[in-house]
C-alpha cells in the first residue's frame, strides 16, 4: 500500500464526494435552477471526486439545469508580455524570441494558466464560448453565454467592456468552491470602478491575429492587484451578511451575489487605498 493510499483510506471516516452529494450540497447553498454563475474552483479542497472535474462540472450544471448559465475563469497569463514575468523570470535575451515565436491567442485552442483542473476542463465543453481577451478570458455555457463573453477588447481586461460587467448588469452569482476571495475575480470590477491613490495604468502585450495574421500587439489598461482581496472579503462578509456559506465536500463554499460584492469592493477600496 502506498502512502497516498494509506492517506485516503484513513481520512477520519470521510466518503467519496460523488456529483449527487455536490449538487445537493450546492443547491442547499443556495444555488438555484436558472441562475447565472461564476464559479472558481480548488478541486483538491473540494475532496476526493469520482470522475473529478468533470463530475464537478456536472453537478454544477444539474442544479443550474438548461436555463442556468455557467461562467468560469480561463486566464492565459502564459501569453503576457516576458518582460513582467516574475514566476519564473526569464532572461531578457529571451524576450524577443517569445514574442515573435508565442503561438497567438486562439479562444478554442489557447490552454489556461493557473487556473485549476475544473476551468480547464470546463473550457473544452461542448458548446462553450470564450471571450476574445488574450490574458483573461471567461468561458461560459448556457443561455446566457453569448451575452456575458461577446464584448471583451483589449484595454478592458475587468472594466466596463468585459465578461464581468455583463455578469453585473445580469445580476449573476460568484460561487467560490473551496477557494476564498484572493481567487474572486468579479472583485477586479470594483477595482476598475473605484477612485484610490496609486491606481496605475501599464502597457501590455500579447500574441494575436489580426486580419488572419499573428502579431505581438500592444496595449495600456489598468495594472490589476489582488493582494488585499482576502482582507476585503473577510470585511464584506462580517459587514453585510450578504455571504453564504456552507459545506462542499471535504472542503467549504461561499456564494454571494455579483452587485452586492462590487459594490462593496468599490466602496472599500476608495477608502482602504488611500492609506
Amino acid at each position: 500500500m502506498t502512502t497516498k493510499e494509506r492517506v485516503l483510506s484513513d481520512a477520519d471516516g470521510r466518503e467519496p464526494v460523488t456529483r449527487s452529494r455536490l449538487a445537493a450540497e450546492l443547491a442547499a447553498l443556495g444555488l438555484a435552477r436558472g441562475a447565472v454563475v461564476i464559479v472558481h474552483t480548488s478541486l483538491s479542497k473540494i475532496g476526493w471526486v469520482p470522475g473529478g472535474a468533470q463530475a464537478i462540472i456536472e453537478a454544477l450544471l444539474e442544479v443550474l439545469g438548461e436555463i442556468g448559465t455557467l461562467v468560469m475563469p480561463a486566464h492565459s497569463a502564459h501569453l503576457t508580455d516576458p518582460a513582467r514575468w516574475k514566476a519564473p523570470p526569464v532572461p531578457k535575451a529571451w524576450w524577443d524570441t517569445i514574442r515573435e515565436e508565442m503561438p497567438a491567442y486562439d479562444p478554442a485552442r489557447t490552454p489556461t494558466r493557473a487556473m485549476g483542473v475544473v476551468a480547464e476542463t470546463f473550457r473544452t465543453y461542448p458548446g462553450v464560448r470564450r471571450s476574445a481577451h488574450p490574458h483573461v478570458s471567461f468561458a461560459a455555457l448556457g443561455p446566457a453565454a453569448e451575452t456575458v463573453v461577446e464584448e471583451h477588447p483589449l484595454g478592458s481586461m475587468f472594466g466596463e467592456r468585459s465578461p464581468l460587467a455583463r455578469l453585473y448588469a445580469l445580476d449573476a452569482e460568484v460561487l467560490l468552491a473551496g477557494v476564498g476571495h484572493a481567487n474572486n475575480t468579479a472583485l477586479h470590477l470594483g477595482e476598475y470602478r473605484a477612485d484610490f491613490p496609486g491606481k496605475r495604468t501599464g502597457e501590455e502585450g500579447a500574441p494575436m491575429l489580426v486580419d488572419g495574421r499573428r502579431q505581438w500587439v500592444r496595449f495600456t489598461d489598468t495594472l490589476p492587484n489582488n493582494e488585499d482581496f482576502p482582507d476585503l472579503g473577510k470585511d464584506f462578509a462580517q459587514e453585510t451578511g450578504q455571504e453564504r456559506c456552507g459545506p462542499l465536500g471535504w472542503g467549504e463554499a461561499r456564494l454571494m451575489r455579483v452587485r452586492a460584492v462590487v459594490d462593496y469592493a468599490e466602496r472599500w477600496m476608495a477608502t482602504h487605498r488611500s492609506t
